[in-house]
C-alpha cells in the first residue's frame, strides 16, 4: 500500500476510535501520534523519554530490548508519554489493525494519566524539563570532564528509587511541628526570669530536640542528602535534584502498572468490538489480544490481572447478588460507574487489596512461589496470602523501605541508615557496593541497619572499606 494511502486510512480510523472512546466517557488530552523505526522507538523504550541526559546504563537496556526485538523475543508495539498534550510513537512495519488496536489502548492511558489522583501532582511539561536538563549534563561533561560527571550520575543513581512520592502532602504538617519542635530547656515563665540570670554565665543548651537530627526519620534519602550534604557542589546539586524530580515524575507509573495495563486493556478491547472490522482484521486483532493478555507460570501479566480485576468490578457492582446487597447496599446498573471511580482513585495496592476476590485468584491460577534448594516449588495458594504476597511485593513498588535515622550519627556528621524490615531481607551483595556510591554523596562514614538470619546487622563503609558487626 502506498504509505501516504497508509497514513490516511490511519487518521479515518483514529477519528472513529478517540469518537468512540469519547463515547464511552474517556476523558484525555489531546493526543498526537507519529510513527517510528525500531532503532528510534527502542532508543525512547530505554531511555525512558525521547529526550534525556546520557548515562551508560540507558545503552546497556537498549542493546537488551533491541536484541530481544531482533531474535523476535520481545516487541514494542508503542509508547506513550505522560504530558500535556500526550505523545504516542508507534512502530514502524505494525499493520492497520495493529495500530487500530494500539490507538485505542493509548487513548484509555492518556485518561488514566489524566484522571487518576496519583498522577495529580506529575509534571506535564516534563518533555521540556528533561531536554533542558539534557543540555544542562552536556555542558558540565565539557567543563569538569566526562568521566567526573558520570561517576556522579551512577552514585545518584544508585539511590534514585529512595524517595518520597507523598512528601508534598506532609509538608503542611511540618510546619505546624516546627514550633513543637524548639527548645524548651530552662523556658522563662515569666516575661521577667531572666533578670536573675543575668549574671550567670550561659549554658549549652541540653534539650533532646537539639540533639536528634532529622527529628524524625526520612525517608527521602535523595533530598536529604541533596539538602544537607556538605561535599556537594552547585552542579552536583543540579545533577541529583533532576535525578530525583524524574524518579517521581515515573513513580505513579510504576506504583499504577496493573491498573495503568488493565484499563488500557479494558477499553481497547471494547473499544475494537464497536469499531467495523473485516474478517481477516477480525482475526487478526484477536491474535494480538491474545498474545497481549497470556499468561505464564513464573511472572504476573498485568495486562490480564488488571482486565479481570476491573472486569470483575463492573459486573459485582452492576448485577449484584443479594447477599451483596444486603449487606453492603449495592443497588445495581452502578458497574460502569464504579470502574472509573476505581480508576480515579487506587493504585495498585489498594487495588488488589480492595478487589482481588478468591474467585478471581482461583480463576487465574495465582500462587506464591520460592526456590528450595535448585528448584522452584509452590508455597502457598491459599487466597488471602497470595493476594497480600502480591501486595507485598508492591508496596513501595518493590523497592526496601530505608530511611535516614541520623544524619549527625557519632557526633561526627556520620549517615545512619535504617532498613525497615519486613520479612525480606537486602541484597547483601548489592549493599555492599551502593554503600560507597552514599559514602561519595555524602562524604562521610555511612552505616546501615538491617536484618540478616532474624539478626539486626550494621553495615558500616568508612571510605575504604565495608565492615559488618552484629547489634
Amino acid at each position: 500500500m502506498n504509505p501516504q494511502d497508509e497514513i490516511r486510512q490511519l487518521e479515518q480510523a483514529l477519528e472513529k476510535i478517540t469518537a468512540k472512546a469519547k463515547e464511552f466517557g474517556l476523558d484525555f488530552y489531546d493526543t498526537y501520534f507519529e510513527i517510528c523505526p525500531a532503532d528510534i522507538l527502542y532508543t525512547f523504550g530505554a531511555y525512558g523519554m525521547p529526550t534525556r541526559f546520557t548515562h551508560w546504563t540507558f545503552g546497556k537496556a537498549y542493546h537488551k530490548m533491541k536484541t530481544q526485538y531482533d531474535y523476535n523475543l520481545g516487541r514494542i508495539y508503542e509508547m506513550v508519554i505522560n504530558s500535556n498534550p500526550c505523545y504516542a510513537f508507534l512502530l514502524e512495519g505494525n499493520s492497520l489493525i495493529q495500530n487500530k488496536l494500539i490507538m485505542a489502548h493509548v487513548l484509555a492511558h492518556c485518561d488514566f494519566f489524566k484522571n487518576n489522583a496519583y498522577f495529580k501532582n506529575t509534571s506535564r511539561d516534563m518533555l521540556e524539563s528533561m531536554a533542558a536538563a539534557a543540555e544542562r549534563f552536556r555542558s558540565y561533561e565539557f567543563k569538569y570532564g566526562r568521566d567526573r560527571v558520570e561517576k556522579f550520575i551512577d552514585a545518584a543513581i544508585s539511590i534514585q528509587e529512595h524517595v518520597e512520592p507523598r512528601l508534598m502532602i506532609k509538608e503542611g504538617r511540618r510546619e505546624e511541628q516546627k514550633n513543637k519542635q524548639e527548645c524548651t530547656c530552662k523556658r522563662p515563665e515569666t516575661p521577667y526570669d531572666d533578670l536573675w540570670s543575668l549574671d550567670e554565665e550561659k549554658s549549652e543548651c541540653t534539650c533532646s530536640t537539639n540533639r536528634k537530627f532529622p527529628q524524625k526519620p526520612e525517608k527521602d534519602i535523595m533530598l536529604f542528602i541533596l539538602h544537607h550534604s556538605r561535599e556537594l557542589e552547585d552542579w552536583q546539586q543540579d545533577i541529583m535534584s533532576v535525578i530525583r524530580q524524574e524518579m517521581l515524575y515515573f513513580w505513579p507509573q510504576m506504583e499504577t502498572k496493573i491498573m495503568n495495563e488493565g484499563w488500557a486493556t479494558y477499553w481497547h478491547l471494547r473499544i475494537m468490538r464497536e469499531i467495523d472490522l473485516d474478517e481477516a482484521e477480525t482475526v487478526e486483532f484477536a491474535k494480538m489480544h491474545s498474545g497481549i493478555i497470556q499468561t505464564s507460570r513464573f511472572r504476573l501479566n498485568p495486562y490480564t490481572l488488571g482486565l479481570k480485576i476491573f472486569e470483575d468490578i463492573e459486573k459485582r457492582w452492576e448485577n449484584p447478588s443479594q447477599e451483596e446487597k444486603r449487606e453492603y447496599g449495592r443497588r445495581g446498573g452502578e458497574g460502569r460507574e464504579k470502574i472509573f471511580e476505581v480508576r480515579a482513585t487506587e493504585n495498585d495496592v489498594s487495588f488488589l487489596r480492595n478487589y482481588l476476590t478468591k474467585e478471581l485468584v482461583e480463576e487465574l491460577d495465582l500462587y506464591l512461589y520460592k526456590k528450595v534448594g535448585y528448584d522452584w516449588k509452590i508455597t502457598d495458594k491459599e487466597w488471602e496470602k497470595v493476594r497480600d504476597g502480591l501486595v507485598s511485593n508492591l508496596t513501595n513498588c518493590g523497592y526496601p523501605h530505608i530511611v535516614v535515622e541520623d544524619g549527625d550519627f557519632n557526633r561526627r556528621s556520620e549517615l545512619y541508615l535504617k532498613h525497615c524490615y519486613e520479612g525480606k531481607e537486602l541484597d547483601v551483595y548489592y549493599l555492599e557496593r551502593t554503600l560507597p556510591y552514599v559514602f561519595n554523596l555524602w562524604g562521610k562514614p555511612v552505616h546501615l541497619e538491617t536484618v540478616l538470619d532474624n539478626r539486626k546487622v550494621l553495615f558500616s563503609y568508612n571510605g575504604e572499606k565495608t565492615s559488618k558487626k552484629f547489634l
